[in-house]
């Protein structure tokens, strides 16, 4: 009778811990499908913020007479309305994979990130919003003397932000490994 026990625990013991063993498979092939979605959703982000300053500015910049204005407009009303959405859905995002591999490799890295990330947002909030607010209301007929300043100083304040996006973005990528 002992040795039945014996050989039912065992048993038990060795399915419990193969249901344990299965159940860290599942949780670390989710905790790589979390940050592999994050580095993609952020390194998004990062692109259209990027092709922004390096590529949509110059350009309507460059357009003639009031053409640049009125895109500037256009693109600030446009993307005013979806990137909000994208910074917040990224650093959701980010702190759920800090959260969830805080006792992983790299986890420190995430933190950081999501630390640029939230002075990303922080800067915008402080610096771009209220110029990019007042810009997608202008029209030629109704712009105010400093009309070509205010997106210059916009174009210096964003290109800081993009540099905080890249960094951010990089530990992402440095994290993954």
């Amino acid at each position: 009778p002992s040795t039945a026990r014996q050989s039912s625990g065992s048993s038990t013991s060795v399915a419990s811990s193969a249901s344990n063993t299965r159940c860290e498979e599942v949780i670390i092939i989710m905790l790589n499908a979390l940050e592999v979605l994050t580095t993609v959703v952020v390194g998004v982000m990062v692109g259209v913020e990027f092709s922004v300053a390096f590529v949509i500015n110059p350009i309507l910049n460059a357009l003639p007479e009031d053409s640049g204005q009125l895109g500037h407009a256009h693109g600030g009303r446009m993307l005013g309305a979806v990137m909000p959405v994208w910074y917040l859905a990224s650093l959701a995002l980010v702190a759920v994979w800090a959260l969830a591999g805080r006792h992983h490799p790299g986890a420190g890295l995430v933190v950081t990130a999501g630390a640029l990330l939230i002075l990303s947002v922080i800067m915008s909030l402080l610096l771009l919003v209220p110029i990019n607010n007042r810009n997608k209301t202008w029209t030629p007929e109704n712009r105010p003397a400093d009309w070509k300043e205010q997106p210059d100083r916009w174009n210096r304040y964003h290109y800081s932000r993009v540099a905080v996006l890249i960094a951010a973005l990089a530990l992402l990528v440095a994290a993954l490994t």
